[in-house]
């Protein structure tokens, strides 16, 4: 079970037991701020928490503050948002130095949004793609027509302390493993962790560790790797990790992902070999701007040599590679 998906229903069973819960939700942040745009924490009145919004004093404040707000209901009380900034002597000051800030939003979950929260949770399970909106007037979920232009969170501001903060629901991310081997098993049960659908494609059905991969989303068996690239979305959220048993193979995927506009590219191989096939394919008269985008040999410079530490090496390169745009 996703993190995500266990809020809502540590949220939905708080709910049923007749305690109300405050959601927390970093609506954008920016600086060095520990909390980063789509945390969320959810916090009982019974005094149980679950997730967390960065950690730290700033954390425990908002908490109290919430746990507060819970110990006397105003059935009135509207969402709403906190504006923190990590800075000493600052207004509003969160009581962290170490610089940049955030804004909270705070909502207020009753039974009123009991059916709100279980559309959430079918919605996480099914796996389709849904959106959340939370504004000063409540939290409800969006069409796909009306969230469809949103990546990841958008947040808007205006007058009179009213907002409207909207994200899609899931995973943001999608993560294609070419190659279903001892490292591809290691890889997809790291990124399955983190924010990452993890799609698995192979040419081999019978193989153990295809039958073992319980922590990708989907897993594909293709006739030819020529035909991969059409299983494969193009865009700023498509990470690609090629991996698969051999030279030829690796040659024939890359060939087939050429055209496309990834936001990370990277192939598992030695040094020698790597620079060897690139060489062959720069020959050839690609686009030398997308053969010198991909990442090989694949993988942070930390010495691997187990399936789990590649798949450590890997997964830290994907991540540096995602943050790269963070404020």
């Amino acid at each position: 079970m996703s993190k995500e998906l266990a809020l809502w229903n540590f949220a939905a069973e708080r709910l049923r037991a007749g305690r109300l819960v405050m959601l927390l939700v970093v609506a954008e942040s920016s600086g060095s701020s520990p909390g980063r745009h789509g945390y969320k924490m959810a916090v009982a009145a019974d005094g149980e928490l679950f997730g967390s919004i960065g950690g730290g004093v700033m954390e425990m404040r908002l908490v109290e503050q919430a746990r507060l707000l819970l110990s006397n209901p105003d059935p009135q009380t509207n969402p709403f948002v906190v504006e923190q900034v990590h800075r000493k002597n600052a207004e509003n000051a969160s009581g962290m130095i170490c610089s940049g800030r955030q804004s909270v939003i705070f909502q207020p979950l009753t039974n009123a949004e009991l059916g709100t929260i279980d559309d959430i949770i079918a919605a996480l399970i099914s796996r389709h793609a849904s959106y959340l909106s939370i504004s000063t007037g409540g939290i409800r979920m969006v069409s796909q027509r009306e969230g469809s232009k949103v990546l990841g969170e958008v947040f808007h501001k205006g007058p009179d302390a009213v907002f409207k903060y909207t994200e899609r629901l899931g995973k943001k991310n999608d993560l294609y493993i070419v190659g279903g081997g001892h490292c591809s098993l290691a890889l997809s049960e790291l990124m399955s962790r983190m924010d990452f659908n993890v799609h698995i494609f192979d040419d081999r059905p019978e193989l153990n560790t295809i039958e073992k991969n319980e922590f990708a989303d989907s897993i594909t068996i293709v006739d030819k790797y020529e035909n991969v690239g059409e299983h494969i979305v193009a865009g700023e959220r498509s990470y690609v990790v090629v991996m698969t048993v051999g030279y030829a193979s690796d040659e024939v995927v890359i060939r087939s992902l050429l055209g496309k506009d990834l936001r990370y590219l990277g192939v598992l191989g030695s040094k020698a070999k790597m620079a060897k096939l690139l060489k062959q394919l720069r020959d050839e008269g690609p686009d030398n701007n997308r053969l010198d985008r991909i990442h090989t040999p694949i993988g942070l410079p930390i010495n691997s040599h187990t399936p789990d530490e590649i798949a450590v090496s890997i997964a830290a390169e994907i991540i540096a590679e995602k943050n790269s745009a963070a404020d």
